[in-house]
């Protein structure tokens, strides 16, 4: 019965912080910590809820649908050969976000961190074709790595927070080892990728 929360526990750990959130996350804490809180509240929704749509609703639904089409469960989906079409489909729906985020002269500090997200799953997607690495500790070293670059950039201290995501990214980690989708080093490498990539890209390196 133990076992079976604990597995429980990881699925819903999983589901919950899936790789697509780094993008919406990043743009909370703009508006949380930057310039851009004084932006009116229907600008910020309206951003919001366009990334939402492009960057968590829409490939999720495209990526079940696929999934169901093929009658794999959520495991099968996982193996190494069989992610590279939700990668495909996850790509091309934020490279569709970020060009609407272009047409319509979005400030650049939201469009690197869709950027971000964007060049994190495009690594993700290249470096599983010989070796499989973990996309869920990816999105959280991204947000990682995006919290010290705007830590830098706004003068604020990231410690309160920092110590949050990070304790977070270790429950993420344990749930995707727990459920055997990764090994310890898919899930520290995918974390690092994720932190290099945000940082770098959100201070322009």
């Amino acid at each position: 019965m133990k076992e079976k929360n604990i597995i429980l526990a990881a699925r819903v750990l999983s589901m919950v912080f899936t790789p697509f959130y780094l993008s919406l996350v990043g743009l909370i804490a703009l508006f949380t910590f930057s310039y851009l809180s004084l932006m009116p509240w229907a600008y910020k929704l309206t951003v919001l809820i366009l990334v939402y749509l492009f960057t968590i609703l829409i490939p999720t639904l495209l990526i079940h649908f696929y999934r169901n089409y093929n009658g794999w469960t959520l495991i099968e989906l996982g193996k190494k050969e069989r992610r590279v079409v939700p990668y495909l489909l996850s790509i091309v729906s934020y490279f569709v976000c970020y060009y609407v985020m272009h047409r319509f002269n979005i400030p650049h500090f939201m469009s690197n961190i869709l950027m971000a997200a964007l060049i994190i799953q495009i690594l993700c997607a290249l470096i599983n074709v010989w070796w499989k690495i973990s996309t869920h500790t990816a999105a959280i070293g991204g947000v990682t790595g995006a919290l010290q670059a705007f830590a830098v950039i706004f003068g604020f201290n990231p410690i309160g927070w920092t110590c949050l995501v990070l304790i977070l990214a270790g429950m993420v980690g344990t749930s995707r080892m727990i459920l055997r989708q990764h090994s310890l080093r898919q899930v520290c490498y995918g974390f690092m990728l994720g932190l290099i990539v945000a940082y770098g890209v959100i201070l322009g390196l």
